[in-house]
């Protein structure tokens, strides 16, 4: 919900906008002000943790031509604000959109203001305004597998294993600490972990990409290096994996 700040200094025209205001659902207030001044004095009072628990506002629909200071200095004077409004502008005037938008206006309103062009416009800031406060997505937790050692349940990052072995209905995870035998089958752990960057090499062995060293073709025999170990490739598997690399590697 958006509280928001009506500045004009032509009566019937602020009243108006600010009728069209409240009764958009996504306005939780809408208060006005009849000049420049009073407009910023009310913005700075709820950014100085002003009186009577006044809100901070999340955007100004301003008039361009008033007396005094225009909505063009204010938009300049809120720029140097540490957290500003957003800045609509509303106006009888077309020749000033390309200098509203330099002062990173969200939109420009001709009068007079039609509601559906209003609500287009708060659309807009409602949006911007819910970018800003949603907060940061959390960091996905790394995925883990749980394995069985001397009656113990530890749990082993997926990014840690080099390469899984095929043991029957088992498979035994490599990792640069040692070895974990789980009761998954490899063909299943296959499927679970391709987006992660997991490939079949042979009918006994999947090996993550990023930990394969080297590709060695030897006559008619292709093997891989993943650390200090030796895994053979298929034949079936030796293309599409050469292939796979080279694509990674930018060849």
């Amino acid at each position: 919900m958006l509280r928001v700040l009506a500045v004009d200094d032509e009566e019937p025209a602020l009243g108006e906008l600010l009728y069209l205001l409240r009764a958009d659902p996504r306005v939780k207030a809408a208060e006005g002000a009849g000049d420049a001044t009073a407009a910023l004095r009310r913005i700075g009072r709820a950014l100085d943790g002003g009186p009577d628990g006044e809100q901070a506002i999340d955007v100004v629909f301003l008039d361009i031509h008033m007396p005094g200071l225009t909505g063009l200095d204010v938009a300049r004077l809120l720029a140097g604000f540490a957290r500003p409004p957003l800045v609509v502008f509303v106006t009888a005037h077309e020749g000033f959109a390309l200098t509203a938008f330099d002062l990173k206006a969200v939109d420009y309103v001709l009068k007079p203001v039609r509601r559906e062009r209003l609500a287009e416009a708060v659309r807009r800031v409602h949006e911007l305004v819910h970018a800003t406060a949603a907060p940061p997505a959390a960091p996905a937790a790394p995925e883990q597998i749980a394995v069985e050692l001397g009656g113990v349940t530890r749990f082993v990052a997926v990014d840690d294993i080099a390469y899984v072995e095929a043991h029957g209905d088992y498979a035994r995870l490599h990792t640069d600490q040692g070895s974990h035998l789980v009761r998954i089958p490899l063909s299943t752990l296959e499927e679970r972990w391709a987006d992660r960057g997991f490939v079949r090499i042979h009918r006994s062995h999947l090996v993550a990409l990023d930990r394969i060293e080297e590709l060695r073709l030897d006559g008619t025999t292709t093997s891989v290096r993943v650390g200090a170990t030796d895994l053979a490739v298929s034949r079936r598997h030796a293309r599409p994996l050469r292939d796979l690399l080279m694509r990674r590697a930018g060849g």
